[in-house]
């Protein structure tokens, strides 16, 4: 009897396809093979044989290339893709593929810096002892480490790794940029006698092959990686840490949608190994897994550098013509006068954030796009940040030809050009995608300001994390309402988180360190509680208030998007489905609908958006229910749908 190939490919069809491989040709399960399909040639992965062809299939082709010379995953890799092919409902073929190396890049490497530049002659504290000892004595389980910026938490993971590896087992240590796994890799190598893998979708497909082999032939014990590198075949795996556990660079955000830390959780269940996750500014669902019990919590609450919490003031923007308050002004000037550093911070790029005419109320958006377009002064350029549309500057409403038109808001390259007319005597360096389009560029500033050659940093997300300094006296965060009004239940948590994060830039070896919160919203609960550095508090109030409105970590939740260039057809598509899922069905899954509704961004890139969320207490019976409803849709072929399992972001 014949046997045929089994080749799976990165499609969103749940199904194997059957091959013949010609004479000459040798292929072994675990290799990627090109072959036939339809009018294309793809690149499918061949996972074993089968005798049984569907009654539909009259005609077999056969495969034209081998890719590989040898088997690149084995039965493992395959039963972990057909879990996250399970969990976050999408095909096997495109689960293993998001696997494999040569995968969808993640996010681009944003800070650089020395948050991982440890002093090798430090003394551990007794609390960094007993966390090490927890960890190494318990065999299997999940902890959480939780400090305060500076208090040695990287000591904790170097020590507890290289515990792991005496033991002879495998490690992999995970952070939330890619630009963090060359620091990663550089005090792993300082600390361990081992061979390191690095592995993230920053790598050439060769580069990241070369390394993926290396871990496979057990070469490599250690890996360190981005978020994609949780799926490393580190065998006997032992110890598994996830670095800065609150970033939403973990979720992936495209198909599979997964979550690295769930999937570390389930490989270190089926392997028997220990997950370590920590942060100075935990995740509520971490926050909540601590109180119940799931998550093991280890506390390092002193900084170890010399250095203490920063004092931290809130200043109302109400009343302000200018960005720059006037106590920040002196504040500056008193860092100058110090000796010492500054370093700004605002998460808005450009100049203005939006365009408006005062006479009709017409503001410039984005032709691709429900958001305004930002001014970029020194492009002479209004630039949507989603999709990337241009277009010029206009004196003139298009609307109404009046002229009575201006731009509001602010970014940092209006923030750089006000810090220069103040400050004329003093060097500034303004750190954002915009300015630093090269990575030796961002280096060299960050050395020269690390040389004490530049007083004032200024720049977005680069600089809130990963910077360790010491000559920064002052941290000025410029606007804390940013992210703030954003129309997403996380919103308040990614602001506390952002706050406190930047704050830790402050004081981190004098005892000196300042933080001024610059605020239209001084009575904020999230602003105030972020200010006096408040987990505990900001916790309770932010917890009760998502257990009243029922997000999670009380519920769970499955979003289901729906994007056409036809604002009818997604909205047609929407409906379809909400209308699918019947009163009495919902009620026996104990399943809440929301929607069908406009997403809060409703168009991106000329797509247009609507949304559908099933939310449950209990996890079982809404996966069941949306895998069900969404095998049994039948999507138009002119609408793409989005499966987000446990989102991030609502937007």
């Amino acid at each position: 009897m014949a046997e045929y190939l089994e080749v799976l490919f990165n499609l969103p069809v749940d199904r194997r396809f059957a091959y013949t491989v010609p004479p000459g040709l040798s292929v072994q399960a675990g290799m990627r093979v090109e072959a036939p399909f339809g009018r294309r040639r793809l690149v499918g992965c061949a996972i074993g044989w089968t005798a049984e062809l569907p009654e539909e299939v009259r005609e077999v082709k056969a495969i034209e290339r081998v890719v590989d010379s040898r088997p690149i995953f084995g039965e493992r890799t395959l039963a972990l893709a057909g879990w996250v092919a399970d969990m976050y409902l999408c095909s096997l073929g495109e689960a293993l593929f998001a696997m494999l190396p040569g995968g969808r890049r993640e996010r681009e490497p944003e800070e650089l810096g020395g948050e991982l530049a440890l002093n090798r002659e430090v003394v551990l504290s007794k609390d960094q002892e007993l966390a090490i000892k927890a960890i190494e004595t318990a065999g299997q389980g999940l902890f959480y480490l939780y400090g305060v910026t500076g208090s040695g938490k990287t000591e904790v993971f170097l020590h507890a790794a290289r515990r792991a590896l005496e033991k002879g087992r495998g490690v992999l240590y995970l952070v939330p940029e890619i630009s963090l796994t060359h620091q990663a890799f550089d005090v792993f190598s300082a600390f361990l006698d081992a061979p390191l893998a690095v592995l993230h979708s920053g790598l050439s497909p060769s580069q990241r092959l070369k390394e993926w082999l290396r871990v496979l032939d057990g070469e490599a014990r250690l890996v360190i990686g981005a978020r994609s590198g949780v799926f490393a075949p580190v065998a006997d795996l032992g110890l598994v840490i996830i670095d800065e556990e609150h970033e939403g660079s973990y979720k992936s955000g495209t198909t599979p949608r997964y979550s690295a830390r769930q999937v570390a959780m389930h490989r270190c269940r089926e392997e028997g190994a220990v997950l370590v996750m920590g942060s100075a500014t935990p995740s509520l669902e971490a926050v909540h897994a601590m109180g119940s019990g799931q998550l093991r919590r280890l506390v390092l609450p002193e900084r170890l550098s010399g250095g203490s919490m920063p004092e931290v003031a809130v200043q109302s923007l109400v009343g302000e013509s200018v960005p720059l308050s006037r106590p920040l002004i002196r504040e500056i000037l008193r860092t100058k006068a110090a000796g010492r550093q500054t370093i700004l911070f605002l998460n808005r790029r450009g100049f203005a954030y939006f365009f408006h005419c005062r006479s009709c109320g017409y503001e410039m958006k984005c032709r691709h796009c429900s958001v305004s377009l930002t001014f970029h002064k020194q492009r002479n350029l209004m630039v949507c940040h989603y999709c990337g549309f241009r277009a010029p500057p206009v004196d003139v409403c298009p609307e109404c030809g009046s002229v009575d038109v201006g731009y509001s808001g602010f970014g940092t390259e209006r923030i750089e050009e006000e810090v220069q007319k103040l400050f004329p005597e003093m060097t500034v360096r303004r750190v954002d995608t915009d300015a630093v389009r090269k990575r030796a560029t961002l280096r060299r500033i960050l050395e020269e300001f690390r040389r004490g050659e530049i007083d004032i940093l200024l720049g977005t997300q680069m600089v809130a994390k990963g910077l360790n300094f010491p000559g920064v006296k002052l941290v000025g965060i410029v606007s804390a309402d940013t992210g703030l009004m954003l129309p997403d239940f996380r919103a308040p948590e990614r602001t506390f988180d952002l706050i406190v994060q930047v704050s830790g830039r402050a004081g981190r070896f004098h005892p000196d360190g300042k933080v001024l919160v610059q605020t239209y919203l001084p009575h904020n609960d999230t602003i105030r509680l972020a200010a006096a550095a408040d987990l505990d508090g900001f916790h309770r109030l932010e917890l009760e208030a998502r257990r009243q409105l029922g997000f999670p970590p009380y519920t769970r939740l499955v979003r289901f998007v729906f994007r056409s260039r036809d604002a009818r057809k997604a909205r047609a598509a929407a409906r379809g489905f909400a209308a699918s899922l019947p009163e009495e069905r919902l009620e026996q899954a104990g399943t809440e609908l929301l929607g069908p509704a406009e997403c809060p961004l409703a168009v991106v890139s000329g797509n247009h958006r609507q949304q559908v969320i099933l939310r449950s207490t209990q996890f079982r019976p809404l996966h069941r229910l949306a895998r069900e409803t969404l095998d049994g849709f039948s999507t138009p072929s002119s609408v793409y749908v989005e499966v987000d399992v446990d989102p991030v972001s609502l937007l």
